[in-house]
C-alpha cells in the first residue's frame, strides 16, 4: 500500500521469521507490546480498536498502523480491513478485553480464509470452547499466552520488551494445524519469550493458583487499608507494600478474567480456606496444647512452597546472601553503589530498593554469592557504605 512507508517508519527489511502483515484486534498494553516488538524487527503490523483513542495512541507510539487512518488517508469513512491491508494478513493477534475475545477470534476466522489466528487472553478453555461450537475453521485458531503485563493498561504502557524472557504458553487442541502452532510458536521466539505447552485445562488451572488467586489476596488485603488510619499506613514497609502492589490492576479485566476462570479459582480458594479457617481455630486460643506447633507447621509449609519456585536460572532456587546498603536519597547514589560493585568483581543475584520512611534515604538490598557475602561488606564498608545487614 503506497501510504504505508509514509505513514509508518520501518525498518529497511523484515529482519523476524514472521512474514506478516499482521494484523492486530485490540490495542491495548498488551497488543500494543506485540506491535512494538513487532514493529522493531520491521514486520508489517495494522491495528484495529474499538476504541479510536487507543488505536490513535498505539499507532503514535509505533505498534502499528491504524486502519482508521489508512481509512481516511483513503478518502474512506469506512474502516474494511478486506479493502485496506495489501494482503491477507498471515497472523491475526486477537487482543480484546477477554470477555469478548472469542467472539473476535470467530469473527476474524470468517473474515479471513487462510489466516491464522490467536488470541493471547489469559483464560483458554471458555474460548476454545465457543470456537469449536461457532462452525468456524477451529484448525486455523491456537490459544496463546504471554505471561507478561504491568499494572498499568492501555497502550501508552506498551513496551517491545515487555515480553522478554517470559514463558509464552502455547495451547495446542487436536483440530489445529501444524503450521499455525509453528506460526504461533514463530511470534513467541521473536517476541524474546520461552515456549511452554499446556492444554487449556492446564493452563487454567496453573493460572488460577500463579497468577488470578495472587491478584485476589492481594485485593482483599489491599481492602482492608480503606479505614486504616493515616499514621498506621504510615509504619508500612516493604511487606506491605510488596504484597498488595498487584491490588492496583484494572478492577474492569479482572472481573472477566475472574468469571472466565471461576471453577480453577474456586478449587484453588477452598485450599485456601481450609488453610486459613485452621489458623484462625489456632490462633483463638493460641496458648492450647500444640497451637504454636501448628502455627510453626503453617509457616514451614509456606516456605517449602516458596522454595519450589524456580530460581534465577530455572530449576532449584539459589540459596544467596543478602546484605542492605543505605543510600542518600540523591541522583546518582544507586548508580555509583552498582558500579563500585561491578569494579569489585561481584555478581548481583538480585536487587531490590525501598525508601526508609520518613527519612532521606534509601535502602538497597541485594543478593550475592554467599562465597562473596563477607568480602564484599567488607568493601563497601571501606569504601565508605553503610552496610546495615
Amino acid at each position: 500500500m503506497d501510504n504505508y512507508l509514509s505513514m509508518q517508519p520501518r525498518p529497511e527489511e523484515n529482519t523476524s521469521a514472521v512474514e506478516g502483515p499482521v494484523l492486530i484486534i485490540g490495542a491495548g498494553l498488551l497488543g500494543a507490546s506485540v506491535g512494538l516488538a513487532l514493529r522493531a524487527q520491521g514486520v508489517p503490523v495494522y491495528l484495529s480498536d474499538v476504541s479510536p483513542t487507543v488505536e490513535a495512541v498505539a499507532q503514535d507510539i509505533g505498534a502499528g498502523l491504524s486502519l482508521r487512518a489508512l481509512a481516511a488517508a483513503a478518502g474512506s469513512s469506512t474502516v474494511d480491513a478486506a479493502a485496506l491491508l495489501p494482503a491477507e494478513p498471515q497472523l491475526v493477534v486477537a487482543a480484546p478485553p477477554p470477555d469478548v475475545t472469542a467472539e473476535v477470534v470467530i469473527d476474524q476466522l470468517r473474515a479471513w480464509p487462510t489466516a491464522t489466528v490467536i488470541d493471547i487472553a489469559s483464560v483458554k478453555a471458555p474460548i476454545l470452547s465457543q470456537v469449536l461450537a461457532s462452525g468456524a475453521d477451529a484448525s486455523r485458531y491456537v490459544g496463546t499466552h504471554p505471561m507478561a503485563g504491568r499494572e498499568k493498561s492501555g497502550p501508552v504502557a506498551a513496551s517491545g520488551e515487555l515480553f522478554t524472557s517470559r514463558p509464552f504458553v502455547i495451547c495446542e487442541h487436536e483440530l489445529a494445524r501444524k503450521d499455525s502452532v509453528k506460526l504461533a510458536q514463530t511470534l513467541g521466539v521473536e517476541l524474546g519469550s520461552t515456549i511452554t505447552y499446556l492444554t487449556v485445562e492446564e493452563h487454567d488451572r496453573t493460572v488460577a493458583l500463579i497468577s488470578h488467586v495472587p491478584q485476589v489476596m492481594s485485593s482483599l488485603l489491599a481492602s482492608r487499608l480503606q479505614e486504616t488510619p493515616l499514621y498506621a499506613l504510615g509504619l508500612a514497609g516493604q511487606g506491605l507494600r510488596d504484597t498488595v502492589r498487584i491490588a492496583g490492576s484494572d478492577p474492569s479485566l479482572w472481573v472477566q478474567i475472574l468469571a472466565a476462570n471461576a471453577q480453577p479459582v474456586v478449587q484453588t480458594l477452598y485450599g485456601v480456606r481450609e488453610d486459613l479457617e485452621r489458623l484462625i481455630a489456632t490462633l483463638e486460643d493460641p496458648t492450647a496444647a500444640g497451637a504454636r506447633l501448628d502455627i510453626a507447621q503453617l509457616m514451614s509449609e509456606g516456605n517449602a512452597g516458596v522454595a519450589r519456585i524456580p530460581g534465577k536460572h530455572g530449576g532449584a532456587p539459589a540459596a544467596f546472601a543478602h546484605m542492605t546498603v543505605l543510600v542518600d536519597d540523591t541522583p546518582g547514589q544507586i548508580a555509583r553503589l552498582l558500579t563500585e560493585i561491578g569494579e569489585l568483581g561481584v555478581n548481583l543475584e538480585d536487587l531490590r530498593m525501598e525508601h526508609s520512611p520518613g527519612q532521606p534515604v534509601g535502602m538497597v538490598e541485594i543478593a550475592v554469592n554467599p562465597n562473596e557475602h563477607d568480602k564484599l561488606k567488607a568493601d563497601l564498608t571501606s569504601a565508605g557504605w553503610k552496610v546495615v545487614r
